[in-house]
């Protein structure tokens, strides 16, 4: 496998693995596979993994991270700004990551793979060879 494969990988990787925690918290995807199943449950699971958020702010913090996970997935997919949308994703990974350690323990943050998860996403925001992405095609 070479460079323009594995960057192309990560890309789709973390890109689907963001829709697919959108499409699980908003019950795309049946229950029996579901981890939220639902919104509610999801600000549920938010709460239970930020307690230093006051409860009234949780709903808007729900919203703001499901935007980010949309619009961080879009551009990965597109290849715009990969280098800066790989780097925030890898943020926000690490921010689940670190949320889920503190408040539930370390098992489900391996069960889950977020810190792998966050690894390739900084890692993906080094590799600088432009293939397939939407920086490359239209300002070329």
């Amino acid at each position: 496998m070479n460079k323009k494969n594995v960057k192309i990988f990560l890309r789709i990787a973390i890109s689907l693995g963001f829709l697919s925690a959108v499409a699980d918290r908003l019950g795309i995807w049946n229950k029996e596979v579901s981890v939220w199943g639902n919104w509610e449950n999801f600000l549920n699971y938010t709460e239970l993994i930020n307690p230093w958020i006051p409860n009234s702010l949780i709903p808007l913090v729900g919203i703001i991270v499901t935007v980010a996970e949309v619009v961080f997935a879009i551009c990965l997919l597109i290849g715009f700004k990969t280098e800066l949308f790989a780097k925030l994703s890898g943020f926000l990974l690490l921010i689940f990551a670190l949320s889920m350690t503190f408040s539930t323990g370390i098992k489900g943050v391996f069960d889950f793979s977020v810190f792998s998860a966050s690894a390739g996403a900084f890692a993906l925001s080094l590799m600088k060879e432009k293939y397939l992405e939407l920086d490359n095609l239209i300002f070329k």
